[in-house]
């Protein structure tokens, strides 16, 4: 069964190839498909979102945040660093204290899609 249903893959393969090769050629490079599921698995934990969402209505500091989601400020730091490394969040120093706040309008984009997507 299992050498049937590769010779049957082979010859729909050959019968599109012009068609494969027009996809192959659209797939974005390992290098890009790797950045983008460590951008997508950021996503996966509901604390991190939790901060972004945050972070749509105000700029503001760990400890706030901390206060705000009920969470010690090394559990919000740690997540933000994260956020930060894949250039979700961005940071300013003022004084001693870091404000936190989203690197840019696609953040927000991404995330209201993604509850859309949820809520249909």
């Amino acid at each position: 069964m299992e050498d049937r249903y590769n010779v049957e893959c082979c010859d729909f393969m050959h019968a599109h190839g012009d068609l494969v090769e027009k996809v192959r050629q659209q797939l974005p490079g390992e290098d890009t498909l790797y950045d983008l599921t460590e951008l997508f698995r950021i996503f996966g934990d509901s604390t991190r979102v939790r901060i972004l969402y945050v972070l749509f209505e105000a700029e503001m500091c760990v400890c706030d945040i901390a206060a705000l989601l009920g969470l010690t400020q090394s559990a919000v730091s740690h997540q933000l660093r994260a956020l930060k490394n894949v250039r979700l969040v961005k940071s300013r120093r003022e004084g001693k204290t870091v404000f936190y706040s989203l690197a840019d309008n696609h953040v927000k984009t991404i995330i209201d899609q993604g509850l859309e997507h949820v809520r249909e």
